[in-house]
């Protein structure tokens, strides 16, 4: 899956006024302390409706009291604000910041609302904070990894596809169709049964559903599994 790395120091307001003051409004900033903050990639993002390429970039702001100015820059060997050339920005964009209500002592930055293609990432000072929306295409790239393997892997990865395809392509019949195939190569696959239930349910064939949650009820039963046997007799009793 696709990974951040943020690498950045961390200093504090020590009773210092800091944006307008310690961080004087209008310039540069290496958005930290010491050396430049650094950001990872370790595939294509799209950071606040913009692209960049996988790999390493430095991050610069430029604060002000209404907006902040992301800078997203390619001098790697920089030190701080020193050596930093206009020419090697790859992205500038702005946005709003945010006033909290709880003092942040120390130069705080973090990821939040995390999810499977999206994530923000928060940077937090004194009273004030910025949000940067960061997206990628997971999607697409599974697709091609499982549509590959499907192709030339000796072992199929159909438990895999269903769950792709159920799940993230919201294609019923071709996860359907992945999941009864993973379950002739393993018949006793109770929890791809269970699986194939709740998609036949969700199709709208109710006896197709009773007869696979039958099946993975007495397979989990005889693996002494109560978790699945649990979860099949609810299922069969919602298809009553």
């Amino acid at each position: 899956m696709a990974s951040i790395e943020l690498t950045y120091s961390r200093p504090n307001t020590k009773e210092r006024k800091v944006f307008g003051g310690l961080v004087p409004f209008g310039k540069l900033w290496r958005t930290g302390a010491n050396g430049p903050t650094k950001i990872k990639f370790s595939d294509a993002v799209e950071i606040n409706g913009k692209k960049l390429d996988t790999g390493t970039y430095v991050l610069y702001t430029i604060p002000n009291v209404d907006s902040w100015e992301v800078i997203i820059n390619k001098g790697l060997n920089n030190w701080g604000i020193d050596g930093y050339k206009e020419t090697e920005d790859v992205l500038r964009f702005k946005v709003q910041p945010m006033k909290i209500k709880n003092k942040i002592e120390t130069f705080t930055m973090q990821f939040a609302d995390i999810k499977p293609e999206s994530c923000e990432l928060h940077m937090m000072w004194d009273k004030t904070a910025i949000a940067i929306p960061i997206t990628t295409n997971i999607k697409e790239r599974l697709r091609l990894q499982i549509e590959d393997s499907l192709q030339t892997a000796v072992k199929k990865p159909y438990w895999q596809a269903a769950q792709f395809y159920n799940e993230w392509d919201k294609n019923p019949a071709k996860a359907l169709d992945n999941v009864s195939k993973g379950i002739t190569d393993n018949p006793k696959a109770f929890w791809m049964l269970l699986y194939k239930a709740k998609i036949q349910k969700e199709m709208g064939d109710t006896a197709g559903a009773k007869e696979s949650a039958r099946q993975s009820l007495n397979l989990a039963k005889e693996a002494k599994n109560d978790d699945y046997v649990k979860m099949n007799e609810e299922l069969l009793k919602s298809l009553k």
